[in-house]
């Protein structure tokens, strides 16, 4: 498969730590993706007044539509450009999924937060999961949607921001950016 990703994104994920890839996966792969996600939510897909929470979260799943939108040619090829051929290997996994609904009441992580990676001493505590910035058995942090949104849908919108924090705590050569999330309702 030919370069997917210009030299202007490559720079531009060095730069600012991520990249957009838009059509990475077919509607068709979506689609099977939303029918098992709505399938395990307490709300009727087409009865938005079952919508009662503004978020719902789902845990990870392995199911063939996952799987397959997150490895595929298009992906493979930009993994390959950001790391190298042969030095990362496939998702077998995906999720968590924070399912957002417009809703009356806040949810209650509207906050910013840090993707950890791995588990402290007690695995299912998730409050206890540990980032390590200094981890060389990990590349990227893949970011999946499976709808379009709209600026008038249950928005989450990502914000980069610089980590001067980290910096002064935990000096690294190289260490310039990361991706945070934050969530907003309108």
């Amino acid at each position: 498969m030919a370069e997917l990703l210009s030299k202007k994104e490559i720079e531009q994920f060095i730069h600012s730590g991520f990249v957009r890839i838009d059509n990475a996966f077919s509607k068709q792969i979506a689609e099977a993706a939303l029918d098992i996600l709505w399938k395990d939510l307490p709300c009727d897909r087409t009865d938005s007044s079952t919508w009662t929470e503004p978020v719902i979260r789902l845990g990870m799943y392995t199911a063939e539509p996952f799987v397959e939108s997150v490895n595929n040619p298009t992906l493979h090829t930009a993994f390959d450009q950001l790391i190298g051929a042969d030095k990362w290997i496939p998702c077998r996994s995906v999720g968590t999924f924070p399912v957002r609904f417009p809703a009356a009441k806040q949810p209650i992580d509207t906050g910013k937060h840090v993707d950890v990676s791995f588990p402290g001493d007690a695995p299912n505590n998730y409050f206890e999961w540990r980032a390590n910035i200094k981890s060389k058995g990990r590349a990227l942090l893949m970011l999946v949607l499976y709808s379009d949104v709209a600026e008038n849908d249950a928005p989450t919108f990502f914000t980069k921001v610089r980590i001067w924090m980290w910096r002064d705590y935990w000096p690294q050569k190289g260490i310039k950016d990361f991706l945070l999330w934050k969530s907003q309702t309108s």
